[in-house]
């Protein structure tokens, strides 16, 4: 992660991270269940479930290993098992790493947020009808619209509403086609608080695959299978404010940061250059991913850039029913 400065990770996590590139798999699990085990006595919670989602990713990598050995060994050419197992250990050091990566931008992100368990408490009394944060107005029948190189994104307000939490939620719905053809259509669902904070309380993602649907991947909703809704623009943003957009650990979990207020920013949609609030955007599960967006008031977002790669998704037009 780019954010913040990462301090050396402690020796117990430095003798577990040892312990696995000598391949003494069982040994680090040890190693980590007892960092995990002093973590929650010592009410690190923050630390605990990065530890605990480590653990996670890296039974889940051991668990891919084992089957693909297993299917290597069933394989009647000897010389065919061979370099089947030969291309199973890469593999296996690969998402291992990606793992301990993941685990390093959660430390991060600990660092940045404190060590507090993430619970928001949410009382349907603290929201009011309808989203009007100058950052990020939602105003049914607006439909934006995006260019992202050959991808078209079209982010309609709906008149539709869901309620989740006891809260009723303002539903977005974002297609994304390229050359005409559905790739992905998202319902997404948020409202605001009484101080003007815009929360996310989840999406139902479909994504399509030669004009079929293809899986749900992404779809999550506050209140299900530990999910809790996160905060996509602030009331009043400051830089240097760090905050949750969503939590679902190990599926959905974004982050931001304001990077400034007065950011001039132009794009092809008329007028063209906009004042902007500036975020850093980015999720633990993809650490090498880092995104910039920058919002107007009384607009919205009118552009995102990868960091990493340079590609913009500018605002083009923006429709009113």
């Amino acid at each position: 992660m780019r954010k913040f400065q990462r301090e050396t990770v402690t020796s117990r996590w430095s003798s577990f991270f040892r312990l696995l590139a000598i391949g003494g798999w069982v040994a680090g699990l040890l190693v980590l269940t007892g960092g995990w085990a002093q973590a929650a006595k010592s009410k690190k919670l923050c630390t605990a479930t990065s530890v605990a989602a480590f653990k996670a990713c890296y039974a889940s990598t051991l668990d891919d290993f084992w089957i693909a050995v297993g299917k290597c060994d069933n394989l009647s050419d000897v010389s065919e098992r061979k370099d089947c197992l030969r291309e199973a250990k890469p593999e296996r050091k690969d998402n291992a790493v990606s793992c301990r990566e993941q685990f390093a931008a959660r430390r991060d992100v600990c660092d940045a947020l404190g060590e507090d368990p993430y619970d928001p408490q949410i009382d349907p009394a603290d929201f009011v009808v309808g989203i009007d944060n100058p950052f990020l107005p939602l105003v049914p029948g607006t439909t934006m619209v995006y260019q992202k190189g050959e991808e078209r994104i079209e982010v309609k307000v709906t008149a539709e509403t869901k309620e989740i939490l006891g809260v009723t939620c303002v539903e977005v719905e974002d297609t994304v086609t390229i050359d005409g053809e559905l790739v992905e259509e998202t319902l997404d669902w948020y409202a605001q608080d009484m101080l003007g904070n815009v929360w996310y309380f989840g999406e139902l993602s479909r994504n399509y695959e030669d004009g079929e649907l293809n899986n749900l991947d992404g779809s999550w909703q506050a209140g299900v299978d530990g999910a809790k809704p996160g905060i996509v623009m602030l009331a009043d943003p400051m830089v240097g404010d760090v905050y949750r957009q969503e939590f679902l650990l190990g599926e959905a979990e974004d982050m931001a940061r304001v990077v400034a207020r007065d950011e001039e920013v132009t794009v092809p949609h008329p007028p063209g250059t906009f004042t902007t609030l500036k975020t850093e955007e980015w999720n633990p599960l993809e650490p090498e991913m880092l995104e910039n967006k920058f919002y107007a008031p009384g607009v919205g977002l009118v552009l995102a850039v990868d960091v990493v790669t340079g590609e913009r998704e500018e605002l083009i037009d923006i429709i009113m029913e």
